[in-house]
């Protein structure tokens, strides 16, 4: 078979005739996820319906890069099953070479998880029940902190051991200086790269990059509806205006006042990242979410 390495190469072949193999996983489980969703409660359905579209993406990144380049049958098997991240394109490249991981980033990510754990089962724990949605909160923080700063950061850390492209899916948010790159440089990275291939790079070359990164954000924001409000059954949109505000708030700092003011700069970029990400917060995880399925797990859980 005839290898072709270039990207373009790469958006044909999503387009090719055998293009719907690798989307059929990311259109049919969702939906038999939501189908069946009576069947579980508010929180387990939340949990099946990100595994779901996880395993649709996952899969789609996988398909649309596995014969551009050789490799070893056996980092496919580990891309799909073992790494959350999902540049199939580095993990898979045998030619990639990373450096191991200084001895910090070990101490670093098992900190983590243990402050997530302790803030998930302890702190979590001792917050007056009367005050439910800042239980919920701490718990949804330990969560964040055991799993995307803690474990995952692990997993990556070890597949970096053992030579293998896979940087961690977070890089220091709260490092950013300014909104652009908080969310292209350092949260997420593993749908960062996915959206910047599936929605960014088509529709950039229709519309230009403003609306293409716009775009991206809404994106975003109707998949977290998709996990966050349909499973509470309530706070329909409000995920989605929570990346709409980000989309804008991006084009404000890169428009000529912005430019003026300096906000993808130092301290005011900061600042004007946190405001940005931090305000509107709620939005992100309304209420009903809180209440109907971030508090019924972690009782589940013996978190509560």
């Amino acid at each position: 078979m005839q290898l072709i390495p270039t990207e373009d190469a790469e958006w044909a072949a999503v387009v090719s005739y055998h293009a719907w193999v690798g989307w059929l996983p990311l259109a049919v489980l969702p939906c038999a996820a939501i189908l069946a969703g009576s069947v579980w409660p508010p929180w387990e359905l939340m949990w099946v319906l990100a595994l779901s579209i996880y395993l649709g993406l996952k899969w789609l990144s996988w398909w649309r890069v596995r014969t551009h380049l050789q490799h070893a049958a056996w980092r496919s098997f580990a891309y799909l099953v073992a790494w959350p991240g999902m540049d199939a394109r580095s993990f898979l490249d045998a030619r990639h070479g990373v450096q191991p991981p200084a001895g910090r980033n070990w101490v670093q990510a098992f900190f983590n998880t243990t402050l997530g754990g302790f803030l998930l089962w302890s702190v979590a724990r001792a917050v007056p029940a009367r005050l439910p949605l800042l239980q919920g909160w701490v718990g949804m923080l330990g969560l964040i902190m055991v799993l995307h700063f803690g474990t995952l950061q692990i997993v990556s850390l070890c597949w970096l051991s053992l030579g293998v492209d896979a940087p961690p899916i977070m890089s220091s948010p709260l490092r950013s200086r300014s909104l652009s790159e908080f969310w292209g440089r350092r949260w997420n990275l593993g749908f960062r790269q996915l959206a910047h291939e599936l929605v960014f790079r088509p529709v950039e070359r229709i519309l230009g990059v403003g609306p293409a990164g716009f775009l991206v954000f809404v994106a975003s924001g109707l998949i977290h509806d998709l996990v966050i409000s349909v499973p509470a059954r309530a706070g329909y949109g409000l995920p989605t205006g929570y990346f709409v505000v980000q989309g804008i708030g991006v084009a404000i700092e890169r428009s000529s006042a912005g430019k003026r003011l300096r906000l993808r700069r130092e301290i005011r970029g900061w600042i004007f990242m946190a405001i940005f990400t931090a305000g509107p917060a709620f939005w992100l995880f309304h209420p009903p979410f809180v209440q109907t399925v971030m508090l019924p797990f972690m009782r589940a859980i013996h978190a509560l």
